[in-house]
């Protein structure tokens, strides 16, 4: 079927195809959204992008996006990022997700046992606890970039996250939680098949 539109293969839970949201509905860009049963993938996603992962954007003229980050920069036009951005966000995919990753599930991973990943996830926490401020025209690529997966943290224990002293954190990310911006991306959708009438988000 023809479209005039990109098509955006999400998973609405996805931290990364959380972000890729985040940026398209910041830059307002309109899109077909299709959610994704990661244990159904369908066929029309496999075939423009093998691997399977979401987010994942096929553009107007056929080229697949296949990185959130990549994705994020299509949509905001390869924003500046300034080099202490540039680091902040690597620590996230890396160092921080995989600590978060063994916090959250901690029966899933056969590293040591004794080590306290949400000790090591806090050393990014409180790095961000002195970098980030709600910002008046909306939220940065940097914010948007870490903001899911500081969400997901927060969540896994919500009592004890709220106990820590971070108070520049948590106004940040109640700023962006309770946002319109974050509650569009947050609707709820079925997962896609082929022939479903196109979800259109139009701005």
């Amino acid at each position: 079927m023809t479209t005039f539109l990109p098509v955006l293969y999400s998973f609405r839970r996805c931290p990364y195809a959380m972000r890729a949201r985040l940026a398209l509905y910041s830059a307002k860009i309109g899109h077909e959204h299709r959610e994704v049963d990661l244990k159904n993938k369908p066929p029309e996603m496999l075939k423009i992008s093998p691997k399977g992962t979401v987010p994942m954007l096929q553009l107007v003229d056929g080229t697949a996006l296949d990185q959130s980050l990549d994705i994020m920069k299509w949509a905001l036009k390869d924003p500046f990022l300034s080099s202490e951005d540039k680091e902040l966000i690597e620590e996230n995919d890396t160092t921080f997700k995989q600590a978060l990753d063994r916090y959250k599930y901690p029966g899933r991973y056969s590293e040591e046992k004794n080590v306290n990943y949400r000790d090591l996830g806090e050393i990014f926490l409180k790095k961000l606890e002195t970098r980030l401020r709600p910002c008046a025209g909306g939220p940065t690529f940097l914010d948007m970039a870490v903001f899911p997966f500081v969400r997901q943290i927060s969540k896994v224990d919500q009592q004890w996250f709220e106990a820590q002293s971070y108070p520049y954190l948590t106004y940040w990310l109640d700023s962006i939680t309770s946002s319109a911006l974050f509650q569009h991306v947050m609707q709820k959708s079925s997962p896609w098949s082929t022939g479903d009438d196109p979800i259109t988000i139009s701005f």
